[in-house]
């Protein structure tokens, strides 16, 4: 498979995860979103490697790192600063 098709690929993950998160399909916590940017961020990463655009190397290779880092930590407890929801005594 080619690195062009394998980009493309990945920026089409990319592009439908954060479609259906606006259009709230996907929760940006939830796996399916983590999965879908941790793949396609991915393969855009090695598209960028492969073409030797440096810049998008980093940048995809730290959006995977993120996902990947969001799966495999636990979530945040309810009521924790981070959500933004109020914390119960």
């Amino acid at each position: 498979m080619s690195p062009m098709l394998i980009g493309s690929i990945g920026v089409a993950l990319l592009l439908a995860a954060f479609v259906l998160n606006v259009l709230r399909r996907l929760d940006e916590n939830g796996a399916p979103y983590l999965v879908m940017n941790l793949i396609g961020a991915g393969m855009s990463c090695y598209y960028a490697w492969a073409s030797g655009i440096v810049p998008f190397v980093i940048l995809e290779g730290v959006w995977a790192g993120a996902a990947l880092i969001r799966l495999i930590l636990p979530g945040t407890k309810k009521g924790s600063p981070s959500t933004g929801e109020p914390v119960s005594s």
